[in-house]
């Protein structure tokens, strides 16, 4: 014991003869050399995750990749734990999924896919991969006339389309009309869209969650009731390519105090046309304001304008600089299918592994039994005759975790030309059960 002790002591005085400086080295901070975090590929079902392409008030939005078709995509990753904490979050989300499943039309965005994940409780939408930044880019925010023209006949198709399938959009703005690298207009975003009942009499409204700056006046002046298709057509005129994007004021008080009075300026510079157009899709008294054949059979826009200015471009991407908008992809494809023959399963982190136990989830199947529901009334899967669960990569999950782990390395080492795709099938699908509706 006094032998320990005094070992202790000895070395505790050595430390302090010594001094810190033997085991803190300090350097200056330019001499840190910072080196780029490696891209890991992340498999959510078949769709290879690419980088953050925005981000909004319900969840992130990345760039994927379908594995099957090598189509490009984009995703909404929604946490339900967010939405809850957002008024009628969940619920909207839900009945966007269902009214994305109905649609087609080549100015309205498609749902591609919907997966979601159990255990994290996410929900995935996937959607066609479109840039929305071109209004930020145009210089003094706006287009040359024979362009946007162009784009507002396509607004008006899509809405034209949306009407007559009973939906109202409600919220039509800039920021929810997204354009393809071919320049075709998409109409997005229907979260707080409203589908009216088939066997409805008219268009009445009782509800409007939109953006306040772009509600027409019976909305800012507290209306019970209103014309949902009369909605859309304000929101259309209000965010015209040659308008000032929305009226103003300090708050939202203000604000719906402006635009319940109805008055606003057209500038000069619009032409007789497009002002004639912009009072009639602007007028105050709903009754009154066009409808979308009134906007069809009109001047402008039956018009064929001449291109006098070049055409604006789509701007290239906001970080990269890129202006071919390249797949983001790349990288992560790299280390989905790069091999190292010194990297040991044992060491993969579980960050590999997230969101990998996922399954589509149709929010619109009618007449659907919950799996536990008909467990407990005696119908099993088979008398039901219904497929037996399969895994998003086709295979059933006795296949996946027949083999032992020392079993499946020997067969890798055993056959050279299966030890690549081994080791990065391990990486990405160490999957325990999957489940598919």
């Amino acid at each position: 014991m006094e032998d320990s002790q005094q070992l202790g002591m000895f070395v505790e005085s050595e430390l302090i003869s010594v001094g810190m400086d033997t085991f803190i080295h300090r350097i200056d901070s330019t001499e840190v050399i910072y080196q780029p975090r490696r891209k890991r590929a992340k498999l959510i079902g078949k769709y290879l995750m690419g980088d953050l392409l925005g981000e909004g008030s319900y969840g992130k939005v990345k760039e994927m990749l379908d594995s099957e078709t090598l189509c490009r995509r984009a995703v909404k990753i929604l946490k339900k734990k967010k939405l809850r904490r957002i008024p009628n979050g969940e619920a909207n989300v839900k009945k966007e999924i269902q009214l994305l499943r109905r649609l087609r039309h080549k100015n309205v965005i498609q749902l591609v896919d919907v997966l979601y994940n159990e255990e994290k409780q996410k929900i995935y939408p996937f959607l066609p991969c479109l840039g929305r930044e071109m209004l930020d880019s145009v210089p003094d925010k706006k287009f040359p006339v024979f362009q946007a023209h162009g784009y507002f006949c396509q607004l008006i198709d899509g809405l034209e389309y949306l009407h007559s399938q009973g939906i109202v959009h409600k919220d039509i703005k800039p920021g929810n009309l997204l354009l393809t690298t071919n320049g075709t207009l998409k109409i997005s975003d229907l979260g707080v869209a409203e589908a009216l009942h088939p066997f409805a009499e008219d268009d009445m409204c009782r509800t409007s969650q939109g953006s306040p700056a772009f509600q027409p006046p019976e909305i800012a002046n507290g209306l019970d009731t209103f014309s949902g298709f009369k909605v859309d057509i304000w929101s259309a005129g209000i965010q015209h390519y040659d308008w000032p994007l929305s009226f103003e004021g300090d708050n939202i008080y203000k604000l719906f105090e402006n635009i319940g009075k109805g008055e606003y300026t057209i500038p000069e510079d619009c032409g007789p046309l497009l002002s004639d157009l912009l009072r009639g899709m602007l007028e105050y008294e709903p009754a009154k304001r066009f409808s979308i054949q009134q906007i069809r059979h009109h001047n402008w826009f039956r018009k064929k304008h001449a291109q006098a200015d070049p055409l604006v471009p789509i701007p290239p991407s906001p970080e990269t600089k890129d202006r071919w908008r390249s797949m983001t992809v790349v990288p992560y494809l790299e280390d989905l299918h790069g091999y190292n023959e010194e990297e040991d399963d044992d060491d993969l982190k579980d960050d590999y592994l997230e969101d990998e136990i996922i399954y589509t989830q149709d929010f619109t199947v009618p007449g659907q039994v919950p799996e536990e529901e008909a467990r407990q009334n005696g119908q099993s899967r088979c008398s039901r005759g219904l497929p037996k669960p399969v895994c998003m990569n086709g295979t059933e999950p006795a296949q996946l975790g027949g083999k032992t782990k020392a079993e499946r390395r020997a067969s890798a080492s055993s056959n050279p030309s299966r030890k690549a795709s081994s080791s990065t099938s391990s990486k990405i699908r160490k999957l325990s059960t999957c489940k598919q509706q």
